[in-house]
């Protein structure tokens, strides 16, 4: 059976952030976090130059506290003119106050925006109206790994769960007539993502809202995996014609990300083209098992572009068909790299684990040990083994909750300061981070 690859983009109302639209009458925006110390200006403003010089529409910044809303008001006096700027707030809504008064858009989280749930509404309200006077949008971003313990209690750790805690913030919103809100529901785990998105489109379609959404998939990690698993996830949900904007998340310089983002924009951005047409063909077959197959054949003989779109269409088809096989077809490789990178999709997709799964954060200004110095590391120490889960993650903001299908956890604890996880559990605490990838290795030898 050929699959006609043709996707219509999902109607959705306009947010302005700062000097741009989000929206179904505006293209589909890219945009990137920070990963400097946001309280060094001069090199989140260098950072941030770079970031718009590779074409980011929209850029983040970490924002703990008020110390870093004062640092963001500078930043933003000097990139002002570019691009719209989000403060990232997690833990502190007073924090979100006063910094809706400086950027263009708020980053907030329902699983951690207030501890008292009594009060939740009523300082959510009070925010919407400082938005309001201030013309600052929101971004109401959940993500698998921070649900509130409420949500946790009476959903669990579901796309349920992560739903309605957008959905109790939106119904407010609306009951207020705020509308300057985008969304985002996350996950390392690209099934659980697109699972989400798909039950927050209809949910929302239910209860008449049309909200912007922003894509991406947290943790993808970084390289070519990083580049597939975030193809594979954000490729699905662009393929059903949602999202407004989107951010490959991996653990490289930030400006790393926006190309990337730009190809699978790019390769999505003709809602009414039919994909295969003469040089790319995907197909659902029934094999002799009696499971369905993916065969997906293109003619790109960019390497990188051809990884990006087979992510980018078979996850979706991997998913939809319940088809548990892929065979990749293009006379530009060779069939040895064909078939390595048909098994890191399946991978990706979560069909089959044929090798260990990195977890790892892009990192942010919460992180106090170099990422990817540390995830290189990591790799060297582990990547013989096979059929393991590994994170590695900057801080506990997400950390513990992101990585909670992982087989074994490391977790910026404070500077320089590392925490290891089995599963859920914590290990060993607070060590030093020179000894963490020696223990870490001690951990899983001694626990097979």
């Amino acid at each position: 059976m050929q699959i006609k690859l043709e996707n219509k983009r999902r109607k959705t109302i306009n947010v302005q952030v700062g000097n741009i639209f989000l929206g179904s009458d505006y293209p589909i925006r890219v945009q990137t976090m920070a990963n400097t110390n946001t309280n060094d200006i001069d090199a989140s403003v260098d950072q941030a130059r770079r970031c718009i010089e590779a074409g980011t529409e929209l850029l983040r910044f970490t924002t703990q506290g008020l110390r870093e809303v004062e640092s963001l008001k500078e930043i933003h006096a000097q990139v002002l003119t570019a691009v719209p700027l989000v403060a990232d707030v997690h833990f502190n809504s007073e924090v979100a106050f006063a910094a809706a008064e400086v950027v263009e858009a708020v980053r907030i989280n329902p699983g951690n925006f207030s501890k008292d749930f009594s009060k939740q509404e009523e300082r959510f309200v009070h925010l919407l109206d400082i938005c309001r006077e201030h013309e600052t949008a929101i971004r109401i971003g959940v993500n698998h790994g921070s649900l509130s313990e409420r949500m946790m209690d009476k959903y669990g750790d579901t796309p349920e769960g992560m739903v309605e805690s957008v959905m109790e913030f939106l119904r407010i919103a609306v009951d207020h007539d705020f509308n300057d809100i985008v969304i985002s529901v996350k996950a390392s785990n690209t099934r659980v993502m697109v699972e989400t998105v798909r039950l927050l489109v209809k949910t929302m379609k239910h209860e008449h809202m049309a909200f912007p959404l922003h894509l991406g998939v947290t943790e993808a990690g970084e390289g070519e995996d990083g580049r597939i698993k975030s193809a594979v996830g954000i490729g699905a949900l662009l393929a059903d014609g949602t999202g407004d904007t989107i951010r490959v998340s991996l653990s490289e310089a930030p400006e790393n990300e926006i190309p990337v983002a730009q190809d699978l924009v790019n390769y999505f951005a003709d809602e009414d083209s039919i994909r295969y047409d003469g040089s790319v063909v995907a197909e659902v077959l029934d094999n002799i098992g009696g499971n369905a197959e993916v065969r997906y054949t293109s003619y790109e003989d960019n390497w990188e572009l051809f990884c990006l779109q087979a992510a980018a269409e078979c996850g979706r088809l991997l998913w939809d068909y319940k088809a548990t096989e892929l065979t990749l077809v293009n006379p530009n490789f060779s069939e040895t790299k064909l078939n390595f990178l048909s098994k890191d999709i399946l991978q990706a997709a979560r069909v089959r684990i044929y090798k260990t799964e990195y977890i790892s954060c892009p990192g942010c200004g919460r992180t106090m040990f170099d990422l990817e110095e540390t995830i290189h590391k990591v790799k060297a120490a582990t990547s013989h083994l096979t059929g393991l889960k590994i994170a590695i993650m900057g801080c506990i903001v997400n950390g513990p909750g992101e990585m909670a299908d992982a087989d074994y956890g490391y977790v910026g604890a404070g500077r320089d300061r590392i925490s290891l996880y089995k599963g859920k559990e914590c290990v060993l605490k607070n060590i030093p981070q020179e000894e963490a990838v020696e223990k870490l290795l001690e951990l899983i030898n001694n626990t097979k």
